[in-house]
């Protein structure tokens, strides 16, 4: 039960209000019951730490306590299923010769028949990682290669973990490493000082198998991770010598530093940071990969009329591509804890990098896995911000009542905090002024106007940090509300009453598809090859975009007009890792992707507003009442 009542806590924890046993329970894909034994056994776990208060209105999740929570997980007792085969299966890497079940039971104060079902669990997760597990007699025996203990070890952490980034409080609790922060900074200033860039997403990923390697050399003298060791030292791996020495006072053997540098080189570096980028390509980039993706950006500019066509990108990512082929021939790849957070925020760049993923695994028959796709987008998203112009400044009246040289003084210093997004229009020094008598988009005044809308904002007369935090929110606010207006009417030519469907049901996601997509090729927009490669497109990378809406595509622009033929569930179902009431099924046209493209990540972030989607998924009982909910949600 405790990977349930995780994911109930994982939700508990997204949400700033409470939240009713009827969302949990449809969240989950269980009932109200089985939410309500979810919560008691996530108290009686965390106890006597308060962790979730409940009421009338739903649970909610006490921050603090549950953080408190949270950091002493990794060292409590094994007292839970899963718990007790992550530590049998750390006894038995530590225990080649084996252990006798009596004395495990005893130990773990179980009775035998429950450390027999255990330990066909650690026979499950052993195999995973090319173990085996043996019997003789009472002892039981986990045997292998040290590259498969410590595969396993990895492994079982990485489940224990919460979702997101590894911390290292937690590995150094785990394994012998207490100067592992200490050794992580020393790490990257030799890997800077060495001319690397360093990529801090993967950087604890690999600390871990630094924690292992030195964790197993202390508790087993001689561990090996291959047969042979390479005759000649990296840089890398005898900086890498001389920092295990340093800070754990431990030699690791060049297969284990070998081991550790490749690490290094294909999951958290990139040469080149103080070169040129043509001294780059001559001294680091694989031709065969720049080709690559210089066919894959020519694709990427005719299927979405994107430009990255940029030499310094393409020479970046032909490196960043050489280094993710490697990890994906070793089926080693690089975890990336902003997965659902890019997928949310950055749909449609998170669309170009499954279509450039897309064809970089076909092209070099390797796969390419979430985690991975997720850095590809990163790689486009930076470039595209680094291209991007500054969004238009916003016009903005001052309103500060003549005192001295008050008013200029606030002045300037607005335009210093604020210059580039705003631009200020008329500065007004009287008191006897009203809000509505200015066009500006927004005003700032040091006194307060009985009934002011949303666009007018108090400030000191002194601009405090605090004052510039308040300004940048409401800069905010207006700019979607005007992306919004925008795209209004936009989205709904997208929508037609014959598309539109209300407690559907399927078996699976390919299912789905096909149900929406009959509907559009009954009506000519589509044929069954778009059907075909919608469904292509959702194995390669889930499209539940947010916890509430799944937006299946094709890749192709085959259709004959941009269209949506869209789900609105009571219940949810499963769609990837998450479960969705709301399904868009959007078929593409050549001439109408790129104004849909301007649209697509507002669509997306309509369908973040979860107390929004509840009640459209309430109120959508019908197509007319779909729409009217479907405004009221954009004009929010």
């Amino acid at each position: 039960m405790s990977d349930k009542y995780e994911r109930l806590l994982h939700y508990l924890s997204q949400s700033d209000t409470r939240v009713t046993a009827a969302e949990l329970a449809e969240h989950l894909g269980v009932t109200t019951r089985s939410v309500r034994s979810y919560v008691t056994a996530a108290k009686a776990a965390a106890h006597p730490l308060s962790i979730i208060s409940s009421s009338t209105n739903g649970y909610r999740l006490n921050r603090e306590a549950y953080a408190t929570f949270a950091s002493g997980t990794r060292g409590r007792d094994a007292d839970t299923p899963r718990d007790r085969v992550h530590h049998l299966v750390r006894r038995l890497t530590e225990e080649p010769g084996g252990i006798d079940v009596h004395a495990l039971a005893d130990s773990l104060y179980v009775s035998e028949s429950t450390i027999e079902n255990d330990l066909r669990k650690v026979k499950a997760l052993g195999e995973e990682a090319g173990l085996t597990l043996s019997r003789h007699g009472s002892v039981v025996a986990l045997t292998g290669t040290e590259a498969e203990y410590r595969r396993v070890l990895s492994k079982i952490f990485r489940t224990e973990s919460a979702q997101g980034f590894l911390e290292l409080e937690n590995v150094q609790r785990e394994f012998v490493s207490e100067d592992l922060g200490a050794f992580k900074t020393a790490l990257i200033g030799m890997l800077e000082g060495q001319g690397y860039f360093v990529n801090e997403y993967g950087v604890n990923s690999v600390l871990l198998h630094v924690a292992i390697a030195v964790d197993r050399v202390i508790r087993r003298p001689t561990p090996r991770i291959a047969d042979a060791a390479s005759d000649t030292a990296t840089p890398i791996s005898s900086a890498l010598a001389g920092l295990t020495r340093a800070h754990f006072d431990v030699e690791l053997d060049r297969t284990d530093l070998d081991y550790l540098a490749k690490l290094l080189t294909t999951r958290v570096i990139t040469p080149g940071q103080n070169e040129p980028v043509q001294s780059v390509v001559d001294n680091y980039v694989v031709p065969e990969h720049l080709e690559t993706v210089r066919r894959v950006v020519g694709q990427v500019g005719e299927e979405y009329l994107l430009d990255l066509d940029d030499e310094t990108f393409m020479v970046r990512f032909a490196l960043h591509v050489g280094n993710l082929i490697a990890r994906a021939q070793d089926n080693s790849y690089s975890r990336n804890p902003l997965v659902k957070s890019i997928k949310t925020s950055y749909p449609m760049i998170y669309d170009v990098a499954v279509f450039m993923a897309s064809q970089i695994q076909r092209e070099k028959s390797i796969t390419i896995n979430d985690d991975e796709i997720s850095y590809i987008a990163m790689h486009i998203g930076s470039h595209l911000e680094r291209q991007s112009r500054h969004e238009e400044r916003l016009t903005v009246a001052i309103v500060s009542p003549g005192y001295y040289d008050m008013h200029d003084i606030l002045r300037g210093h607005i335009e210093a905090a604020l210059g580039d997004e705003l631009s200020i229009e008329v500065v007004v020094t009287r008191t006897d002024v009203d809000s509505g008598d200015f066009a500006t988009d927004l005003v700032l005044t040091t006194i307060a106007f009985p009934g002011a809308g949303d666009n007018v904002v108090v400030i000191q007369p002194f601009l405090t940090e605090g004052d510039v935090e308040h300004v940048r929110r409401a800069i905010s606010r207006v700019r979607r509300h005007r992306r919004r207006i925008r795209i209004k009417d936009d989205l709904l030519r997208y929508f037609d009453e014959s598309l539109f469907l209300r407690n559907v049901q399927a078996a699976d996601e390919a299912s789905m598809i096909r149900v929406l997509g009959d509907r559009m090729v009954d009506r000519g927009i589509i044929d069954q090859t778009y059907i075909d490669g919608a469904i292509e497109r959702e194995l390669l990378s889930s499209t539940a975009f947010t916890e509430s809406i799944a937006v299946p595509h094709a890749m192709a622009m085959t259709a004959t007009r941009t269209s949506i033929a869209i789900a609105v569930n009571e219940t949810a179902m499963p769609w990837g890792e998450n479960r969705v009431n709301v399904i868009a099924l959007i078929a593409f046209n050549s001439g109408g992707r790129a104004s849909f493209q301007s649209t697509f990540d507002q669509f997306v972030e309509v369908f973040t507003d979860r107390a929004g989607v509840l009640e459209l998924i309430k109120r959508s009982t019908g197509f007319t009442e779909f729409i009217e909910e479907l405004v009221r949600m954009i004009d929010k």
